[in-house]
């Protein structure tokens, strides 16, 4: 006979079975024995006011780490490995192998079809040493969710992946000390960091004769309202694929430690970028990526700003950006107790 587990609901993850039928205080139905429960499902029993389940007992395997996007990591890890000897190779001899980078990429997409956490696989990816090589795998990556997201076939979604993982191959070009440098770059500087869009084009094109990740590598730091560069084209110039790669890299941008700043909490750079849709960033793709990550917060650790450690238990109608937590003590309404924030998320 197996035996089952009586397991509070805070406890739960997505994956977990029920050993029985479950009915709220009234009788009501509410969820089918051996179901497995998702973040929706668990969030439905805490809006029926139910505290314990019984869960089936989870076998041997569960010593490993349970969740799947772990099964990612060495493909991302190949991805930032590779992307290192690529820049290196371009700072030597101005060119980049094709070849390599889809024989880099092609694992680590297929892997990422797998999984649909996706702010699992951003928080697992942490920073590592260098900020562009880690920078690149993420942008890489994220701009091919974003092409699916928006309904690009998946032939179409890899060129936007690849085109999104190339798109700073030209700071191989700019000298390392400004790249790294710590302090506030002189407008001379900023001019020299600036012509990487430039010198990834034509590193692109003139090794692989590959325009569409030329035409993106130039075009991801133009901006819909024109204030972007290196030509300030208007959205109707700027290609879908550079539109998608700009979002991508924003968002990867301000959740990463750099040299001068320190990466911000997920869910504010998500309200940031909504912001920007507004303007600077075209407003599909970045909608695309908030609509679909914000799902993705629920049954995720915080912390927050007052110290306390929770939960996010459900995404507020209202405030997307500020969600209801659940401490040991407490749940923490986010839109209406303004001045407390999540200071990090956990995986």
């Amino acid at each position: 006979m197996s035996s089952s587990l009586k397991v509070h609901i805070m406890e739960l993850s997505p994956g977990d079975r029920l050993q029985h039928d479950v009915f709220n205080h009234f009788g009501v139905f509410v969820l089918q024995k051996g179901c497995e429960l998702s973040s929706d499902s668990i969030v439905k029993l805490m809006q029926h006011g139910i505290d314990y389940v019984d869960i089936e007992p989870q076998t041997l395997d569960a010593e490993f780490p349970s969740d799947p996007a772990f099964r990612a990591k060495p493909y991302m890890d190949e991805a930032v490995d590779g992307f290192e000897e690529l820049f290196l190779k371009a700072l030597t001899n101005g060119t980049i192998d094709e070849a390599k980078v889809d024989k880099l990429l092609e694992p680590m997409i297929s892997e990422l079809d797998n999984q649909k956490d996706v702010v699992s696989l951003l928080l697992m990816i942490g920073d590592g040493d260098n900020y562009t090589y880690h920078h690149s795998m993420q942008v890489g990556m994220l701009s091919y969710y974003i092409a699916s997201w928006l309904g690009y076939p998946k032939e179409e979604a890899y060129k936007a992946g690849k085109a999104g993982y190339l798109i700073d191959i030209g700071k191989s070009k700019v000298p390392q000390s400004i790249l790294s440098k710590p302090g506030k770059l002189t407008p001379e500087e900023f001019e020299e960091v600036k012509r990487h869009s430039e010198y990834g084009h034509d590193i692109i094109l003139n090794s692989t004769g590959n325009e569409l990740s030329a035409l993106v590598a130039l075009q991801h730091h133009e901006r819909e309202d024109g204030s972007g560069y290196p030509h300030g084209l208007t959205s109707k110039d700027i290609h879908p694929f550079a539109k998608i790669a700009a979002v991508a890299d924003v968002y990867a941008a301000m959740t990463s430690n750099r040299v001068y700043r320190s990466k911000q909490e997920l869910l504010s750079v998500l309200r940031e970028l909504n912001s920007l849709s507004f303007g600077q960033l075209s407003p599909e793709p970045t909608q695309a990526l908030i609509r679909h990550l914000l799902p993705n917060f629920i049954g995720k650790k915080v912390m927050l700003s007052t110290g306390e450690i929770g939960s996010i238990v459900m995404t507020n109608q209202t405030d997307f950006f500020r969600p209801l937590v659940k401490t040991d003590s407490r749940f923490v309404d986010l839109s209406k107790e303004r001045e407390t924030s999540i200071a990090e998320v956990y995986l």
